[in-house]
């Protein structure tokens, strides 16, 4: 979804509560925490979590260059570093306050005039 908006067809054709909740990185972000007794692989955290697997390790290596997941394979825990994941859960919330006061931002107006001379 960007802008605020989805297609009407998309729309038409989703489940009724397809659109609730947190995001796949969030889903995943809280299910490690929730279970932070635990290491996980990722097919597992996947099943659970009911992400397509294929996103969930994707998710899973951002998360872990970003600090938020520690990994030695084949298994994934949440970060030991609390005050890691309650600043990155403090700019999370930032932002979905700053997207719910001023609308979310389309990557695609930050271009300018100087940008093809950037690339």
């Amino acid at each position: 979804m960007s802008g605020g908006s989805i297609d009407i067809h998309e729309f038409e054709s989703a489940d009724p509560d397809e659109f609730e909740g947190a995001d796949k990185t969030e889903r995943v972000i809280e299910f490690l925490a929730t279970h932070d007794d635990r290491a996980w692989k990722a097919a597992t955290i996947a099943e659970r979590t009911e992400i397509d697997a294929d996103a969930v390790s994707s998710l899973l290596s951002r998360l872990k260059k970003r600090g938020l997941v520690r990994h030695k394979s084949p298994f994934w825990a949440i970060t030991d570093d609390e005050q890691r994941l309650a600043a990155a859960r403090s700019v999370h919330a930032a932002t979905e306050r700053y997207d719910e006061q001023f609308g979310e931002e389309d990557p695609d107006e930050w271009e300018t005039e100087d940008s093809e001379a950037l690339r």
